[in-house]
């Protein structure tokens, strides 16, 4: 099995390294504590289908580029509406609610064991000051974080993964990209980066046309898999 050859390892960070749904969960949970968890996760749905399609329409243009915290101040506005809770001030808190992720089993000590070969990058949609928290609460290792507010716009836009490019100071090619999250893989893909997909209760997996140069169930298997790759 020839070696990837990568220099350094960018990761997804929602989702892929931290349960976004979990976090966001617990929010509404506080919100309104009477709710049932089914309707717990129909808001839930509600929120990050929210963010997902104005992200989608800032990076095709339909929308001028506003921040992750002001798309997640709009959808906890629109959990709090359904709810019929008009309070600013819990309305505020939920918005928070997607600093507090926790972090999957395996993530912290796969982090640790990577960044001790690797230069680590995470990459995500979320703000910089939102990934400040996320990392003082979930205990993240990595060496630096990008925010796509940087590029201001959001992946899969290639401006994105172009900041891991840049601040690596590698060829794309020398780059390893990690997600649960197909689509996002495809976006590294297709500027050269090499892929890894890691499996993830909420992520999005591949179609059979995907061709990631490696397929995980866990970090630990991600890791083992590179160790097989220097041997």
């Amino acid at each position: 099995m020839p070696e990837l050859g990568i220099d350094a390892i960018v990761f997804d960070v929602l989702g892929t390294l931290v349960d976004e749904p979990a976090g966001i969960q617990a929010g509404i949970g506080v919100l309104a504590p009477s709710l049932d968890a089914f309707e717990v996760e129909r808001l839930q749905s509600l929120w990050q289908k929210h963010v997902e399609r104005e992200q989608r329409h800032m990076v095709d243009g339909v929308r001028p580029y506003r921040p992750s915290d002001a798309l997640d101040l709009e959808a906890a506005q629109l959990v709090a509406d359904a709810v019929k809770v008009d309070d600013p001030h819990a309305v505020a808190a939920l918005a928070s609610a997607g600093r507090r992720l926790p972090p999957w089993p395996d993530t912290v000590a796969g982090l640790a064991r990577l960044a001790e070969r690797f230069p680590v990058l995470g990459l995500s949609n979320a703000s910089r000051s939102a990934l400040l928290e996320l990392n003082a609460y979930a205990g993240l290792r990595w060496h630096q974080a990008l925010s796509a507010e940087d590029a201001r716009t959001y992946k899969p836009d290639p401006a994105v993964y172009r900041l891991a490019v840049t601040v690596s100071g590698r060829p794309p090619e020398r780059l390893l990209m990690v997600a649960a999250h197909a689509w996002d893989l495809r976006a590294a893909q297709s500027l050269g980066l090499r892929t890894a997909y890691v499996a993830r209760p909420v992520g999005d997996p591949p179609v059979p046309s995907d061709t990631f140069d490696l397929h995980a169930d866990d970090l630990p298997d991600l890791i083992e898999q590179l160790d097989r790759r220097k041997r």
